[in-house]
């Protein structure tokens, strides 16, 4: 099966893979209104319609890429995912302990992510979707997109200004998703606040296994842009990385890491991560 799937990653056009130096990741820096929190809480959030709308628009596929029927979501399921973003932004957040916060914040960012791309639905990259200026200005992540307890929030406010800053967990990288077929797969259930640390584990694992995560040739290492855009939050240096890798990576893979002591590149594949690619 590895080795399929490292065939399938290897022979996509590289035309659509961005290299070295393309785009600089935004800082995590906290925006101190989201750290209230109530440690004591066992309220829960329900994630009951964004589950049964998940189950009906996303589906693996053969390559190990979920993907995701944007043009349902465009179309007959409109309604259902303005609903669920609008019911999650209605959320009292503050009251939450930290682990529902987690998985809250997680479920936002993926459910809004859909909502941008149907909106602007047929699209073949979420680059292409051209309604912010800054960092990645040749798409959306710094628009603002939805409005919680009253702050309007951009994709890349609730990445870098609240998830990476305040939990300082890089397999949070693992968990949103930025509708791309390079990035991790958009989770078919619902992250919940309960075993949430199990679902990042597995998220990790996931990713760091497939080829599109880190893929080894003859040797050499070639590992997903996302370990480059964020290279502090995996480790300080190169060998910290590989370190981070070894860690989820199943037995070949460690021991071809291990044996290749260095990385050798970087890719990514910014095509829609859209059902029939």
């Amino acid at each position: 099966m590895r080795s399929r799937l490292l065939a399938f990653f290897l022979v996509l056009p590289l035309a659509a893979f961005v290299t070295a130096d393309a785009c600089a990741a935004p800082q995590a820096e906290l925006w101190p209104r989201w750290q209230a929190h109530e440690p004591s809480s066992v309220a829960v959030v329900n994630y009951a319609d964004w589950d049964k709308l998940l189950a009906r628009v996303v589906a693996a596929g053969r390559d190990g890429i979920n993907r995701v029927d944007y043009a349902a979501l465009a179309g007959p399921e409109r309604a259902a995912l303005e609903a669920v973003v609008a019911r999650l932004a209605a959320v009292e957040i503050d009251g939450y302990a930290r682990p529902e916060q987690l998985a809250y914040w997680i479920n936002l960012y993926n459910a809004v992510t859909l909502q941008v791309v149907a909106a602007h639905w047929p699209v073949a990259s979420i680059r292409d979707i051209d309604i912010s200026s800054g960092w990645f200005a040749d798409g959306p992540w710094d628009a603002a997109v939805v409005t919680v307890a009253g702050e309007a929030l951009t994709l890349n406010d609730i990445e870098h200004r609240i998830l990476r800053p305040i939990w300082r967990d890089p397999r949070i990288h693992y968990a949103v998703n930025c509708a791309s077929l390079g990035c991790p797969n958009l989770a078919v259930t619902a992250y919940q606040g309960a075993g949430i640390e199990a679902r990042l584990q597995a998220a990790a694992r996931d990713f760091v296994n497939h080829p599109r995560g880190v893929a080894v040739r003859d040797g050499r290492v070639t590992v997903s842009k996302i370990y480059d855009w964020y290279r502090d939050d995996f480790g300080k240096g190169e060998a910290q990385l590989i370190g981070h890798l070894v860690r989820f990576a199943g037995p070949e893979l460690s021991r071809d890491l291990r044996a290749a002591g260095g990385i050798d590149g970087t890719a990514y594949d910014w095509r829609l991560n859209a059902a029939g690619e």
